[in-house]
Order: structure tokens, then sequence, then C-alpha cells
């Protein structure tokens, strides 16, 4: 998996459960389990490869640099201190903010994201705070100090459709304000359609395709791609049945010889099976790892040749 973060930019990173998505965020924040580990590649921030970064530093990396908000925020956050002290403890650990300093700046993150009466919710528990309200202090804690680069991990993949829109609307307008870079994950392409500069679609732990949003929803060129855009429901298609995609996702520790996809490609040729495509150049914003692209400018190619 390699991309690109610019500053000031947002890319989607969109697949089903198990594509390889939350682990390239975790991979990013240095956070995988013991059972995971980079064998190989880089991870540069200004030119520096985190992988190769101390514990020290790292630690200074996460947080000041760098902030991730996870799926779930009533696990993320520790049911038994407060908002206010969870959220003093980051603001604390990596800047020189005195205790009364960081509880000032505590109240005013919670009023930056939206959350009404922040002084009196600094005193509170989790558990007191609604789904939507519980989001939103995570994103404060993950904002609190500033950081570059603000992951999001299916951040509204636990709330209501009503506060998904809010949250959205939310880090948009934070990221807009703060001029930060934002990695969004999802399983969800509607969530990124508006949101992303850029969209990168991974199946089983590859790239298939990356692109603006306007390459991935009206050429999309990886038959992956087509799946899940034929998956999601459509106003002007409402008597037709949605198109799920045949089979069943690979197993990542048996990867097949050529494209992950293949085995559930309804358009599968035979290079499909035994050779890793390489991505294409579709165009200057666009590029996508099917073989049938190259067989298509193969036969374009013969053609204008014929013509010719």
């Amino acid at each position: 998996v390699s991309f690109n973060l610019k500053k000031g930019k947002i890319i989607g990173i969109v697949g089903e459960s198990g594509s390889g998505k939350s682990v390239t965020a975790y991979s990013i924040m240095s956070i995988l389990d013991d059972a995971g580990k980079v064998t190989e590649g880089e991870i540069l921030y200004n030119g520096e490869d985190v992988l190769k970064y101390s514990k020290k530093k790292i630690h200074n990396f996460r947080g000041k640099n760098v902030s991730i908000i996870f799926q779930d925020p009533m696990t993320s956050l520790n049911p038994v201190f407060t908002i206010g002290n969870q959220l003093e403890e980051a603001i604390l650990l990596h800047t020189g903010r005195s205790k009364k300093e960081a509880r000032d700046h505590a109240v005013k993150m919670l009023e930056l994201v939206g959350v009404n009466e922040p002084t009196k919710r600094v005193k509170q528990y989790p558990y007191e705070l609604s789904g939507g309200m519980r989001q939103r202090v995570m994103i404060a804690m993950a904002l609190a100090c500033e950081p570059d680069i603000l992951i999001a991990d299916e951040p509204t993949t636990a709330l209501d459709v009503t506060i998904q829109a809010q949250i959205l609307e939310l880090m948009q307008e934070l990221q807009e304000r703060l001029g930060m870079s934002i990695i969004l994950v999802t399983h969800d392409l509607g969530v990124i359609a508006e949101m992303c500069d850029e969209i990168i679609v991974l199946y089983g732990g590859r790239v298939c395709e990356r692109g603006t949003a306007d390459d991935i929803f009206y050429n999309p060129s990886h038959e992956y791609t087509k799946g899940l855009l034929n998956s999601i429901p459509n106003i002007t298609r409402i008597k037709e049945r949605l198109k799920p995609i045949a089979g069943t996702p690979i197993n990542l520790l048996s990867m097949p010889l050529g494209c992950a996809f293949a085995s559930r490609c309804d358009n599968a040729m035979k290079v499909c099976l035994t050779v890793v495509p390489e991505e294409l150049t579709i165009s200057d914003t666009h590029k996508a790892a099917c073989w049938l692209n190259v067989k298509k400018m193969t036969e374009d190619s013969r053609e204008e040749v014929d013509h010719g």
C-alpha cells in the first residue's frame, strides 16, 4: 500500500472488512498488535521514516503530530475517568501547559467541536453522554494537541445516520479551519463521496484503484470498485435489485498468485490468476491495478493502427 498525503488534503481509504484499511492506519501510528509488524517499506513524515523512530520519539509523534479517532467512542474512552481528566492527560503529555491551562484548553476544545455546556461536560463520565457527544469528545481529544494529521478510523460506524452527517460535517469544517490533513478510513463509499480529495480502494491488502471522487464514481476502472458501487442503493433505480459481490473475501494468510479479486471477478482472465497486476495510469489523477485495463488499452491501440 503506497500513497502520499499532502498538507491540508483529505484522503479516503475504502474497502470491505479485512481489506487492510485499519492495519494501514495503525501502522502509521505504530500501534499494531504484538502479532503485527511492518516488515518492509517506509512511513515517511516530513522526510523521516517513522519506523526508525525511538520509543520516546514515536511517543511524542502520536498525539503531537498525528492523532487517531477510533470506531467506537464508548470503548475508546476510559469509563472510570471524567471527560476532563482524559482530555487534560493528552494536553499535559504533549504540551507545556500547566494543569489549569490544560483544563481551560479542554473546555475550549469541547466548545470547538460543538459540545454544549463544555464546563459541565468536563466533569462528566463517558456513560453520561450520548453516542454522538462521545464521538465529538474523541475528536476534541484527537485535536487537543493540534496535530498535522488526523486519522479517522470508521468514525461514524457506531452512530445513527443523522449524527453521522453531523460528525462528517464537523470534521470537514475543522479541517478547513485548522488546515490539517485527514486520512478517512471507511467501508462506506457514500461517506467519502463529497469529502475526499483522493480516494484509495483497497482489497486484500492491495491498492485496486485510486483517483478523485469523480474518477471513482463516474469512471470506475477496477471490477471490485464497480462491485462496491453496484451494491450501493440508488434512488434513481429503486425497482432494481442490489447486486452483491459474489463469493467471499480472500484469506490474507494464503494470498493468491495473481490478482486478489480474481476468484470473485466475473471477467477474470488466465493472467489474472497467476500475475499480480501493476497500477496502470488511466488519467493524470486516476490509476487502477487491473489486467482488463491493459487488455482494453491494447485493443484500442490495435484499432488506432488499423484505422491509421
